[in-house]
């Protein structure tokens, strides 16, 4: 295809050079030559026409459009966080006047005042915005909702491709902006787990829209900011090795549970967190499970291929163990999957009508189950291996305090075992854990702040604590800090799992810091040690009156763990405490909670 004809203002030699050249760009390369000659055509119109500018005070007087940019994010993790923080620096840097803020912070009224709306959120659950843009979210897609003909929009949507309602938040603001008036800067960018690089194309492409809409032509061209540094700085896209120091199996004998206590070294790495945050690790499939894939395709183990853009190659297997998710099936990936095989059952899998039974058939199944299920493959190994998803980091909540463990971060992981279809199944990050990782080992890790789960300021502000199994981790390091910093607001913890003998986690810590007061009470609920089955939400229900009272005193109340039963049990359990103790009716006791969750003193890190 020709890109320019003969009849176009370029000699032949520029011609031949363009059609070259077009071709070949990406999209936000294409965005960016664009933004890129369009403000280089109004600078020099605007040079140009310099001294007729000054004669003209009613051209000169002329509004250019706003440099003001408002960056909302609802985030639960601190990716959306993150993300806007990054944007907004890089915004900044190019002249732009920007306020980033959490949804939760934002007052909605504000909304017809800001003219460039950024929105970065994620998704979370079944199709649920974040906990911190709960309210913002409903006001929104409420009546209440105002006009916004003048405001220009983009919306960068975090998800997760293996769960059915992927990206839907970002997706509701993103409409319900365009009924409401307002017009895109740039279309919405849907991202799965592995996120920077899409991300970073969305931002060019809201840079070159902000840019192009500069009536001034004077937004200054983009620019590397960043102070030059000798230091590594780890992340997510370059995380630190850390080695193992100790790894040990935190359940006793006899018990259905293994849960995992992990300490790594952060000597050399500069990175820091506090009590809240998480750890993000990178983990490696079970060479096993690879072996069984490549077997069941016919693979060369050894064949060298590409694992990235950058065009960087490896071997086969190396490749499946480190930088493939291979145990996670989604609907988007079987899609691609399809196109490469020749078996028509799942073309008719994923013929309309059928999402029921798609859904159905990812449950509990793997890569290794679709190739041997839907064979045979039309395709080059490179070409299967593209389709494949990169493979996602694992966030843990960090079990401890960095004050009280200088240069240290421990984890509290619950190894994942279960058949499925008639083959043993592993967590890729847990039995890697328990069963292959040793002291000496290291770990690719990085930090992953989490604003929305932190201690109070104040440290005598009372805090509870739900933390049934591994969802006690985050409140070990809240223990930790509480005790090294001196604080003396009261604490109260409620602990459940399923033996008291053999599932108590870190049980003398907790007995001594009961003992020392540094803990002030400790509720534990263990579901089998009895012949009725009690969880953490009958303990809270047991001493719904204190709860309350402590929560009229403004204490804060955290929750962490399982999100589709504890979390959601829990949260019942808290509006019915409310609505008894406080003599409300549901309404108002709901009101009350998420009046709470609005001053960030009802807090959850649930998964």
């Amino acid at each position: 295809m020709q890109f320019l004809e003969t009849n176009s203002p370029f000699n032949q030699e520029q011609a031949e050079l363009l059609n070259r050249l077009l071709p070949t760009l990406t999209e936000s390369q294409k965005l960016w030559l664009n933004g890129y000659l369009s403000a280089s055509q109004t600078a020099a119109s605007a040079s140009v026409a310099g001294e007729d500018l000054k004669e003209s005070p009613v051209e000169q007087s002329a509004q250019p459009v706003s440099k003001d940019v408002t960056i909302l994010y609802g985030s639960q993790t601190g990716n959306a966080q993150g993300l806007s923080e990054d944007a907004g620096k890089k915004l900044t840097s190019r002249g732009f006047d920007v306020t980033v803020s959490s949804m939760s912070d934002f007052k909605p009224k504000q909304l017809k005042k800001v003219s460039n709306l950024l929105i970065v959120v994620s998704t979370h659950g079944e199709g649920d915005p974040p906990d911190n843009a709960i309210t913002f979210h409903e006001f929104m897609l409420g009546k209440r909702a105002p006009k916004l003909d003048d405001l220009r929009f983009s919306v960068l949507a975090l998800g997760d491709t293996s769960y059915e309602f992927f990206c839907k938040t970002g997706a509701d603001f993103d409409q319900r902006l365009e009924e409401l008036g307002a017009t895109r800067l740039h279309p919405r960018v849907d991202c799965d787990l592995d996120f920077d690089e899409p991300a970073e194309e969305w931002l060019t492409g809201v840079i070159n829209g902000l840019s192009e809409a500069q009536e001034s032509g004077t937004t200054a061209p983009a620019q590397d900011t960043t102070a030059e540094s000798t230091d590594t700085v780890y992340s997510r896209t370059n995380p630190f090795h850390a080695e193992v120091l100790e790894n040990i199996n935190l359940n006793g004998r006899g018990s259905n549970k293994e849960t995992r206590h992990l300490e790594l070294s952060l000597e050399g790495s500069g990175l820091e967190f506090k009590p809240g945050d998480s750890l993000g690790v990178y983990p490696e499939n079970d060479p096993a499970l690879v072996d069984m894939l490549i077997n069941e395709m016919k693979w060369n183990a050894e064949e060298q291929v590409v694992v990235n853009k950058k065009g960087e190659s490896l071997p086969l297997k190396d490749a499946l163990i480190s930088h493939f998710e291979i145990t996670v099936l989604s609907k988007p990936f079987l899609e691609k999957a399809a196109k490469l095989s020749e078996n028509e059952s799942l073309q008719d899998l994923l013929s309309p009508g059928k999402e029921d039974q798609v859904k159905e058939y990812i449950l509990g199944r793997d890569l290794l189950d679709l190739v041997s299920d839907y064979g045979p493959w039309n395709s080059t190994v490179q070409e299967f291996v593209s389709i494949l998803r990169k493979m996602p980091s694992r966030l843990y909540s960090i079990s401890s305090s960095l004050n009280a463990n200088p240069e240290e971060v421990h984890l509290t992981i619950g190894s994942v075992r279960y058949e499925s279809f008639g083959r043993q199944r592993n967590g890729v990050c847990s039995i890697l854990c328990s069963e292959r990782l040793e002291p000496g080992d290291t770990l690719p890790v990085y930090i992953q702040h989490n604003e929305n789960f932190k201690l109070p300021e104040n440290p005598e502000t009372p805090i509870i604590m739900v933390g049934p199994g591994t969802g006690i981790a985050p409140f070990r390091s809240f223990m930790q800090e509480r005790e090294e910093i001196e604080a003396e607001g009261k604490s109260w913890l409620f602990f459940g799992e399923q033996y008291f003998m053999s599932d108590f986690l870190y049980q003398i810590e907790w007995q001594k810091w009961l003992k020392d007061g540094v803990l002030t009470k400790m509720d534990v609920a263990f579901s089998r040690d009895t012949e009725k089955k009690v969880y953490v939400q009958h303990r809270l229900k047991e001493h719904s009156k204190e709860l309350f009272e402590w929560l009229q005193q403004g204490a804060v109340l955290y929750v962490c763990g399982d999100e589709k039963n504890m979390a959601h049990d829990v949260q019942n359990t808290l509006i019915e405490m409310i609505e008894k103790e406080g003599n409300m009716n549901r309404e108002q006791a709901e009101a009350y909670l998420a009046d709470m969750q609005q001053q960030k003193r009802y807090q959850r890190d649930v998964y």
